[in-house]
């Protein structure tokens, strides 16, 4: 089966996988995914042997299918995590014309609402606050503000599409913070699923490790086969 098949088909099976039972991979998991791939073609060799002691072909089977779901999680996680390192360089190149958005907006309606108490006193209430969160708020907040009271904004040249420029802006923002910083869901659901997928395949490349190991321990030729090249080198 395409890895793809191989995920649909054990998906329900690694999402029923427990938290508490997850494991995170030590070592590359492309490189672990190989020596899986490899292992599962040298075992075949001693079918019968291993065989008789419970790992049957049915069972033996199941660890390319294993592997091919694991390689599939694996790339869906890359590429959710690939969209999230993108967001942060966009957030370093765009945030700044945020923040000077913001601080036009402040600066102008300092200004403009310099006589009416209860507007300067909205003003200074969008102002207090830092931080990344504050400035995509603030935004939002300047654009209802400023759309409620525009008469004195346009005498010291702030537009309504300037205004509606913030609107649009604090929600671009706030997406793509949501995206930089991981807090997406299905960031951080991708890579739970491949730490279950990894576990599910691990659970049983061990056992075949282990069925190896025992039945060719005096057997240097064999036994090589159910050691993993990766800590060899």
């Amino acid at each position: 089966m395409a890895n793809n098949e191989d995920y649909q088909s054990k998906l329900e099976v690694i999402n029923a996988i427990p938290t508490e039972d997850i494991l995170v991979p030590d070592v590359p998991v492309g490189s672990y995914l190989q020596e899986c791939e490899n292992l599962y073609k040298w075992a075949l060799q001693d079918l019968e042997i291993l065989a008789g002691i419970g790992l049957t072909k049915e069972k033996l089977d199941d660890l390319p299918v294993r592997a091919g779901a694991c390689r599939e999680a694996q790339s869906i996680w890359m590429k959710d995590y690939r969209s999230q390192q993108a967001a942060q360089l966009q957030w370093i190149e765009q945030s700044p014309g945020a923040y000077a958005l913001r601080d036009e907006l402040l600066h102008a309606m300092r200004y403009a609402y310099r006589n009416e108490t209860s507007l300067t006193s909205r003003v200074r209430t969008i102002a207090d606050g830092r931080g990344d969160p504050d400035m995509i708020q603030d935004l939002n907040d300047l654009n209802v503000l400023g759309t409620e009271n525009i008469d004195l904004l346009l005498t010291v040249g702030i537009t309504a599409e300037k205004l509606a420029q913030a609107a649009t802006l604090s929600d671009e923002m706030a997406d793509l913070l949501a995206l930089a910083n991981g807090d997406k869901a299905e960031i951080n659901q991708s890579k739970t699923i491949r730490d279950k997928a990894y576990t599910h395949l691990k659970n049983l490349a061990d056992e075949v490790y282990e069925a190896g190991k025992f039945l060719f321990w005096k057997d240097k030729n064999r036994i090589k086969g159910y050691t993993m090249a990766y800590w060899r080198k």
